[in-house]
């Protein structure tokens, strides 16, 4: 039970509806979800270790407002892990992976006009390449950084423009795979991953949440 209460915390707070900074009362959430407190306390402590959540004595749970360095490094560390995927994926493409992966284009595709529908379907992609590569802690580590930035790469996918620009990328990416070339499936997929960060960074500063100064994107020329 505390596995599937921290999941369904998780996806609210990808969602939004519990905001970044904003206290998890357990009074609150036990009565919500009809659970007694030592359950939802092994969610909170669950969440904690993914870095969803910060539990401070006294005062609780609250849900993790990342500043802009933080939001960096996060994005920076992903870009390295999801390049590596794509890279092995490419040295190993075959027919098999073909009918694996395909299908992920195509749902990016049908979905490019919805901003909730494509930021799910781009990190599910992300994380089927992860699992194409053949190796199972690459996986688990680009799943644990997908809760932690899930909100802020929705975020970075907001705008239409952002997500033709993505799909762009995307088809490259595969055609990157079919050719058998490792660099360029590498330098796609990071490119998806900074040009992301590089939106989502825009777009808390323009919504007016805090990030210190020296992160706060350039703006941009009309």
């Amino acid at each position: 039970m505390p596995a599937q209460i921290a999941d369904w915390i998780a996806a609210e707070i990808v969602a939004e509806r519990f905001a970044p900074g904003q206290r998890l009362h357990e009074k609150d959430l036990s009565e919500q979800l009809g659970i007694s407190r030592a359950p939802l306390r092994e969610a909170l402590r669950m969440l904690e270790t993914r870095g969803m959540v910060t539990i401070t004595p006294q005062r609780g749970a609250r849900v993790t407002l990342l500043s802009g360095e933080e939001m960096t490094h996060l994005f920076e560390i992903r870009a390295v892990l999801v390049g590596l995927a794509a890279r092995e994926v490419a040295r190993r493409w075959d027919a098999r992976l073909e009918a694996v992966l395909a299908p992920c284009l195509r749902t990016l595709e049908d979905r490019v006009a919805d901003p909730v529908g494509y930021a799910a379907a781009s990190a599910a992609a992300a994380i089927e390449i992860a699992r194409a590569s053949g190796n199972p802690r690459l996986t688990e580590m680009l799943a644990s950084f997908a809760l932690q930035i899930g909100r802020y790469t929705r975020l970075g996918l907001s705008t239409q423009a952002r997500r033709d620009r993505s799909i762009g990328n995307w088809r490259a990416l595969f055609e990157a795979f079919r050719a058998g070339d490792e660099m360029v499936a590498e330098s796609l997929q990071r490119l998806l991953a900074t040009e992301n960060r590089d939106a989502a960074l825009r777009s808390v500063a323009e919504r007016g949440e805090h990030l210190p100064p020296r992160e706060r994107p350039a703006p941009r020329s009309a």
